[in-house]
């Protein structure tokens, strides 16, 4: 796989959440550290993603905002 993004996280997938439209995917990239995802229907059978399966959280963006708590 060649992509441009520079930002390439891999887990497993832990949870799908069926929707109408949309699923959410949960992937675990460490032990209690999890990424969630939305993307569409389609895409998610598409690519045919299964909990317990290997996947990448591929990130691009123009920014990326941090917060912090008072």
């Amino acid at each position: 796989m060649k992509i441009s993004a520079r930002n390439t996280l891999s887990g497993t997938i832990k949870s799908i959440e069926m929707g109408a439209v949309n699923n959410e995917i949960t992937i675990e990239l460490a032990p209690g550290v999890v990424l969630t995802s939305v993307v569409t229907k389609a895409s998610c059978e598409r690519l045919g993603l299964k909990v317990g399966d290997s996947a990448y959280a591929l990130i691009k963006a123009s920014s990326v905002m941090i917060g912090v708590d008072d």
